[in-house]
Order: structure tokens, then sequence, then C-alpha cells
């Protein structure tokens, strides 16, 4: 029974020594070949400064990354029906001729990536490469690519082409049926053209973020109705066409912050049934009209910071009944009446945080989460008060005295704690900070004439709500 399983191992082991032999025997110089799962053969960084004359008939992934390559021949790999995978980026690859991947009918993925000095390629460049389905030709230089480069590659899945020169989508994706992602992030792309992205049905990935996009297209996205994810972000794009996104049922993800938008439609989103996160953020955006975000059911997270905010209507948001997350930091917030909504909100589902106030000035500086809103004898909510801290001889403040200095002391508190002070501290500090000044009002009150006493108890009482201004404004 021994030695039958012996036999059988021997018998097993033999068509794998014969594999590992075959991958080594033929592999280039200055490169590495290893036999695990299938043959790889590792020539990054081995100073070759043209492609090798011969590889493993076995080979299925080759690594050049890293050297001197310059010159593609035609059929520059030979014959090599088992590779699938190809990779040359961070070369010096200036010319690619014709047919030069001819004799590699299994490739899959090939990658090209940091070859400055590529610039152009011929309309056949990729023929015979049927079974591929990623391509990299990110930061080449590129300026165009032929509209029917691609016509060979029917198979072609994930396009990523970031980081050129192009001042327009490549037409040479039009038509492509089975791609589904595509990176064009970091070129010099101007406008989203009405058939840019024609025929693209499978589509669920673009990136068109880093560009110099001042114009989309009526129905620019129409034919992409499988689209996930939609990155616009940090473009030059000022305004949008009502049916911008009309027909994208299917998105989860769309990033517009980093433009130069001032109001948000009511007709953008309406279609935008399944989407989950919206971006926003780093506009010009004062205005958002009523019903803008009202179909968007999924929403969980949506940015609104970095923008010119005053106010938010309750009616903007009335309907959003999932949303999970609302960033609405770095706006001019006015914490009048209008968003005392907004603060309820806050306190009731702790989704929202970090909203400083800029005005009235009573409450600049101070987080929407921590004003207080008086009542009128009938039950409607007062405004805070604009302080005059510019004249002479101010006016009592509306606030009683207690109410302002606790706000003060709060405040101290506070900027001592995020200091890493403890809190021990800072509630000692806040102790001081009462005891110095009622020792300053006795002081007052004490010494020179009765209209001198006047003026120091007006000045002990407006100094705590001065001061608030003050630091909040020099931040």
């Amino acid at each position: 029974m021994g030695s039958t399983h012996s036999l059988l191992s021997v018998i097993l082991w033999v068509p794998h020594v014969h594999a590992v032999w075959a991958c080594v025997r033929s592999c280039p110089a200055n490169c590495v070949c290893t036999q695990e799962r299938s043959c790889s053969v590792l020539c990054d960084r081995a100073g070759l400064g043209q492609i090798p004359s011969e590889f493993p008939c076995e080979a299925s992934s080759i690594n050049l990354d890293k050297n001197s390559i310059k010159f593609l021949s035609e059929r520059a790999f030979g014959t090599l029906p088992s590779l699938k995978s190809l990779s040359l980026n961070h070369n010096n690859i200036s010319f690619i001729t014709p047919g030069a991947f001819k004799g590699l009918p299994s490739l899959t993925e090939l990658k090209m990536a940091h070859n400055e000095y590529i610039r152009y390629l011929h309309t056949r460049t990729f023929t015979a490469l049927r079974r591929l389905v990623k391509l990299d030709l990110a930061d080449c230089n590129l300026f165009n690519i032929p509209d029917r480069i691609f016509i060979e590659l029917p198979s072609l899945q994930e396009l990523f082409c970031f980081q050129n020169n192009f001042r327009r989508i490549p037409g040479a994706i039009r038509g492509m049926e089975n791609l589904t992602h595509v990176y064009l992030e970091r070129n010099r792309i101007e406008a989203v053209a009405y058939n840019s992205l024609q025929g693209l049905t499978k589509l669920k990935y673009l990136n068109l973020q880093d560009n110099r996009i001042n114009v989309v297209h009526e129905r620019a996205f129409q034919g992409c109705r499988k689209m996930e994810y939609l990155y616009l972000n940090d473009n030059l794009i000022s305004e949008l066409p009502e049916n911008s996104f009309d027909g994208l049922r299917c998105l989860k993800m769309l990033n517009l912050g980093g433009n130069f938008l001032r109001n948000v439609s009511n007709t953008w989103f309406r279609d935008l049934v399944e989407l989950e996160v919206l971006y926003l953020d780093r506009n010009r955006i004062n205005y958002i009209e009523e019903g803008a975000f009202e179909n968007l059911t999924s929403l969980v997270s949506l940015h609104l910071n970095s923008n010119n905010l005053t106010t938010l209507p309750f009616s903007v948001f009335q309907p959003v009944y999932f949303l999970g997350r609302l960033y609405l930091f770095r706006n001019p917030w006015e914490c009048d009446c209008r968003i005392e909504w907004l603060k309820e909100w806050m306190e009731n589902y702790r989704l929202v945080r970090d909203i400083p106030c800029a005005s009235p000035s009573s409450v600049a500086g101070i987080d929407l989460m921590d004003v207080l809103y008086d009542r009128s004898p009938e039950g409607y909510c007062l405004d805070p008060v604009e302080l005059n801290v510019t004249s002479d001889s101010p006016t009592p403040s509306s606030k009683p005295f207690s109410t302002t200095e606790s706000k003060f002391n709060s405040l101290i508190s506070k900027l001592l704690l995020q200091m890493g002070l403890p809190e021990e501290v800072a509630n000692t500090t806040e102790v001081f900070s009462n005891a110095t000044q009622l020792d300053g009002l006795a002081d007052g009150v004490t010494s020179g004439t009765r209209e001198d006493s006047s003026k120091a108890i007006s000045f002990s009482f407006h100094l705590p709500a001065l001061l608030t201004v003050v630091i909040f404004q020099s931040k």
C-alpha cells in the first residue's frame, strides 16, 4: 500500500517538475521566472533597454516595469499563447509599431502607464487583442487617440486614461458596449457633449474629476442607464441643464464638489431614486430650490459644506426621511429663527454637527447647537439680537446678565478642553473668570465718583459678550 502511494506521488509530481523546468529554462537574462500556479516572468528594474528576444512559451504573466524600453516592434513578444497579463509601466516607450501585440491571443490585461513619451498611438496599435479586458494608458502624455483604436477590443471593460492631455472625451469609447469603468480624471477635458458617451450601455463607473469641464450638454448621460458612480468634481461647472442626470436610476454616488454652482435646481436629481451619496461641497451655492432632494429616498449622505449658504428652509429637507449624514460646516450661517428647526433636528437625530453661526453678532462663532432662542409671550421664536460693539456707550443687552456670563464661561471652558486641559482645570478657570470679573466690578463700585462707578458696572456687564465676538472673529 505504501509503495503504491509513493508511486502515485511520483507520477503526479513529474508534470509539475516538467512545468517548472519549462518556465525556468527560457527565462531572459536579469529576470526571475517562477512556477507556482502558472509561469510568471519578473523583469522589473532589470535595466533593460529593449524587449528580451525570448520568453518561456508557458508564461502567463510578464512584468517589465521600470526599465528603459523605448520601442516596441511588430510581434515584439513573439507567440505566447498562455500570456494573460503584461505590464510595461514606467518605461521610456516613445513608439509602438502597429501589431506589436500580435501573438498574444489570451491577453486580458495590458498595463502601459507612466510612459510619458508615447504621445501618439496608431489605429492598429492593439490589433488582435480580442480578449483584452483591462487597458491602462494613464500618464502617457497623450493628446488624443484615434476614434477607431479600440474597434478590435470587443471585450474591453476597464479603461484607464487619467492624467493625459485630452481636451475632449475620446470618441474611441463610443459604442464600446462592454465598457464598465472609464477613468479620465486629471486631463484637460472641457465639455461633456450629448454624444460623448453614446452606446456605453454597461458603464457603471465614470471619473471625470479634475478637468476643465465648463459645459455639460442636455442628456449627456442618457445612454448610461447602469451608471452607479459619477465623478464631476473639481471642474469649472457653473450651471447644469435641467435634465442633466435624467435616466440614471441606478446611480449610487454623484460628486459635483469643487465647482462653481450657485444654486441647486429641483430638476437635477429627480430620477436619482437609488442615490446614496451626493457631494455638492466646495461650490458657491447660496440657494437651494424647494423640492431639490424630494426624490432622493435612498440618500444616506449629503455634503453641502464649504458653500455660501446662510439659511436652510425646512421645506428643502422635509421629504428626505432616510438621510443619514448632513455636512453643513464652513457656510456663513445666519442663525435666526429660520433654522431653529435644524437645531431641533440636530438634537433629535444627531445627524448634523459643527454648524458655527456667522450672524447675528450676538451668536457669531457659537455652534447652532448652543444657540438659545427666546420666545414671545405668544410663543413665537425671537431672532438673536445684533450687538453694537462699536458704540462708545453700549445699550444694555437684551439677554439677562447670567445668560451672557454663562455663555462666555462655557466657551472658555470648551476652548481649554480643546487645548488638551483636563475638565477640572477648565472648570477651575471658569470659576476664576467669574471671581475676577466680580472683583473688578467691586473695585469699580468702591473707587471714584458715582458716574465712574456706573461706567464700571456697564463695562463689566458687556465685557463677556464683547470678548465672545472678538474671539470668534479673530479665528
